[in-house]
């Protein structure tokens, strides 16, 4: 097939597709030719060899949500009709090479064994990979000298994927950032497109054209605030301060998360300098794990929920750690849109520490509004893992002023009881 070989254009940053390696990453904006570049490479090399390719995505709910199609095009631009055959849900070479589809979320280990002869496994938008479908997929793809190929533009710079191979550069891999102004062929039209995004939407520019990452999921709620308090700094360094108190702000969950804030108070300024986040641990477990840090305590803060009895114990989550030597005070029930203004008005005086609040500050970018289809007009702050950091920062923001140095210092029991919240 060396006629076919010639036809191939490719921008010379994905040259390296033809060199053997074991993970070969591709990243950027739009409009780089990552997508195309990756089915020309694939398909020249299905024609010069017999290949077993698997094309997999997070989800794939049916052959229209593959690569399927975009490969079929590719082969006929390139004039390979008469070597492959396109079927409804494969494509088969005249040598033997055949390419198949698959979401990876829908697989366990058991399940994408079928899988262990492959030679290639392509992810396409692997932006929305997980970390699951990583660990699993990654062991299997294990015949000797086979290759995982990874194309994404990339979202959130927490994400599983952009984490693992950008941040994380295995040393058996070429990753590569393209962009649109790495590819001869830009079109005029997309041109149009990119210069009219500058414009009309400047912020998202540099991720959608430019490949860089967001620092919040699209329509978070605190998206805004976050931008300017990584632009200011504010997600940094924060130590304990022995001078003044650590309060400790609950978000009572067992099932769900717990998540808890330590925070200190500087005059206006809110220091976060820990987050924590559990669940199915009990109070005194909570307890005894802040204890140990002998930090100078302040007031503790739960809920409007952390005053009702447990049917269970017949106390309430207030009563067992004021037992343990907490001072405990309840937060007023208030609305949730509230709650998130006054968190609004409250972020311009927050400081994160940037190594103990790194999952706050996750939750933070991925907090955002339940839109359903039907409507497509933004609901309720989504409930999910996310949203209970952001609970709790509501809670933060609701007693910030609250917050003070002067309490007597106050060392909690160390009692050993175990009661649930």
């Amino acid at each position: 097939m060396s006629s076919s070989t010639q036809k191939i254009q490719l921008p010379s940053k994905l040259q390296f597709l033809f060199e053997p390696k074991r993970v070969k990453v591709a990243y950027g904006g739009r409009g780089g030719a990552k997508s195309w570049g990756f089915a020309d490479a694939l398909l020249i090399q299905g024609a010069n060899r017999k290949l077993r390719i698997l094309c997999g995505r997070e989800v794939q709910k049916s052959i229209k949500d593959s690569v399927h199609k975009l490969l079929g095009d590719r082969i006929v631009a390139l004039g390979l009709e008469s070597f492959y055959e396109i079927y409804e849900t494969e494509i088969r070479g005249m040598n033997g090479t055949e390419f198949t589809f698959t979401g990876l979320a829908a697989h366990t280990v058991n399940t994408i064994k079928s899988f262990e002869g492959c030679d290639i496994c392509w992810v396409e938008e692997a932006q929305n990979v997980s970390k699951k479908s990583w660990d699993i997929l990654i062991p299997t793809i294990r015949k000797e000298s086979s290759e995982i190929w990874v194309s994404f533009n990339p979202d959130l710079d927490t994400d599983e994927t952009y984490v693992r191979f950008v941040e994380n550069k295995r040393p058996d891999s070429i990753v590569v950032k393209i962009n649109y102004d790495d590819n001869p062929w830009f079109p005029d039209t997309l041109e149009n497109e990119r210069l009219l995004c500058m414009r009309a939407d400047p912020g998202s520019y540099k991720n959608i054209w430019e490949g860089e990452c967001k620092s919040s999921v699209d329509g978070a709620i605190y998206g805004d605030e976050l931008i300017r308090t990584l632009e200011e700094g504010r997600v940094c360094n924060v130590p304990y301060d022995p001078m003044l108190k650590v309060h400790v702000i609950f978000d009572l969950g067992w099932n769900d998360s717990m998540a808890i804030i330590l925070a200190q108070r500087m005059g206006s300024e809110m220091r976060i300098i820990e987050y924590i986040e559990d669940s199915h641990k009990t109070l005194d477990w909570y307890s005894e794990e802040l204890n140990a840090k002998r930090y100078n305590w302040g007031a503790l803060w739960l809920p409007h929920d952390g005053s009702h009895k447990d049917y269970k114990y017949g106390k309430s989550a207030q009563e067992i750690l004021e037992a343990m030597g907490w001072d405990v005070n309840i937060i007023p029930i208030a609305e949730i849109e509230h709650g998130i203004r006054l968190v609004r008005m409250a972020f311009h005086r927050f400081l994160f520490d940037k190594s103990k609040t790194v999952r706050l500050i996750e939750c933070v970018k991925r907090y955002r509004r339940n839109i359903p289809i039907s409507s497509g007009e933004p609901g309720r702050p989504l409930h999910d893992e996310f949203s209970h950091g952001a609970d709790v920062l509501r809670y933060l923001a609701s007693v910030a002023d609250q917050l003070n140095n002067d309490i007597a210092p106050q060392a909690p029991l160390n009692i050993k009881r175990r009661f649930v919240a």
